[in-house]
């Protein structure tokens, strides 16, 4: 599917997605021309969602962030869905994700400080919906943080 250009274009821009069209076709050994076609290709096919900014939070004065394992109350037939629509509401929740197992649903919350993150739980989270029991783990370092995978 992916050709010796495709990958070379995809290298570069997990490892700098903030490449001039131009810088980017030199580092493949391309054209501009080309690189912009093939990375068009590539969008339409779904392989490139888009790019995005990474935000340090921390730089932002938010200094708490803690993970909830969430599982559900599954008797209720909309449980689930209840709660992802709701959580998606509350701001401080950064992710979501969906999980099969034990735990259905685990949230990334950032808050500025413990003061903050009680106000957010107390208010916003435990209001959730069909929430059987949570878990909080307080993330202390994040020791790898790397999306780009060898292509």
């Amino acid at each position: 599917m992916l050709d010796d250009l495709d990958r070379r274009i995809l290298r570069h821009l997990q490892a700098e997605p903030s490449l001039s069209g131009a810088e980017l076709a030199e580092r493949c050994r391309s054209t501009q021309g080309v690189c912009g076609r093939r990375i068009e290709k590539m969008q339409a096919a779904g392989i490139i969602e888009g790019q995005e900014a990474v935000i340090d939070w921390t730089a932002l004065g938010y200094a708490v962030e803690v993970s909830l394992r969430v599982t559900l109350d599954k008797t209720q037939a909309r449980a689930f869905d209840e709660f992802t629509e709701a959580a998606r509401e509350v701001a401080e929740v950064i992710e979501l994700q969906t999980f099969l197992g034990r735990v259905d649903v685990r949230l990334s919350v950032l808050a500025q400080d413990m003061s903050h993150y009680q106000q957010v739980y107390r208010d916003r989270i435990l209001t959730l919906p069909h929430i059987a029991d949570i878990e909080a783990l307080m993330h202390i370092a994040r020791v790898k943080q790397d999306e780009a995978l060898p292509i």
